[in-house]
């Protein structure tokens, strides 16, 4: 054998093992590129069930939220019709152009006849004095107090006494009936 075949031997030989592990390292790169593309697309679909999940969730506490606003908002404008009723309620009591204001004061003073024993004082508000010490018969008026209207009867030692003020009945009335009113203004 010659030195020229000898080298051309070695060559093969070199370039043969030189395919061999080219091939080998491409054979082992797919594989590690399929292990990496399968792994990586059990991370997409594990964040993408999650991310889904997280999604479902924030939604539905979305919904639950803007529920709970919109709740709110209808107690509160409830709230505020229900104020705005009371207020107009104050508004006619006070005025004293109310029709039928005499014959209330009459009904309230005949109630009042039933509830003191003794000498009782009559004390009324100022937009109903004129007309209470009229109808008040058989009572001392005294000194004026605050109110929509009606008065206050005491005992004249000041150990009883009887608020008819129309503020009082009006809120003991609104206390009472506030649920009827309600269902009244709002179905």
């Amino acid at each position: 054998m010659t030195l020229e075949q000898l080298a051309k031997d070695i060559s093969a030989s070199a370039e043969a093992e030189a395919k061999a592990t080219i091939k080998a390292a491409k054979d082992e790169a797919k594989t590690i590129l399929a292990e990496a593309k399968a792994r990586a697309d059990s991370i997409e679909g594990d964040a993408s069930g999650k991310a889904d999940k997280e999604a479902d969730q924030l939604a539905r506490e979305m919904v639950a939220s803007a529920r709970q606003a919109n709740q709110k908002e209808v107690l509160v404008a409830r709230r505020v019709e229900l104020d705005a009723t009371l207020a107009s309620a104050r508004s006619m009591l006070g005025d004293s152009s109310l029709a039928g204001r005499a014959s209330l004061l009459k009904s309230l003073v005949k109630k009042a006849g039933s509830l003191g024993e003794g000498k009782m004082v009559l004390r009324p508000t100022k937009i109903d004095k004129a007309a209470l010490q009229d109808s008040a018969k058989g009572y001392s008026v005294g000194g004026e107090v605050d109110g929509l209207g009606g008065f206050v009867l005491e005992a004249e030692d000041g150990t009883l006494s009887f608020d008819l003020r129309f503020d009082t009945l009006l809120e003991n009335a609104w206390v009472e009936q506030r649920a009827a009113v309600n269902e009244t203004l709002f179905g």
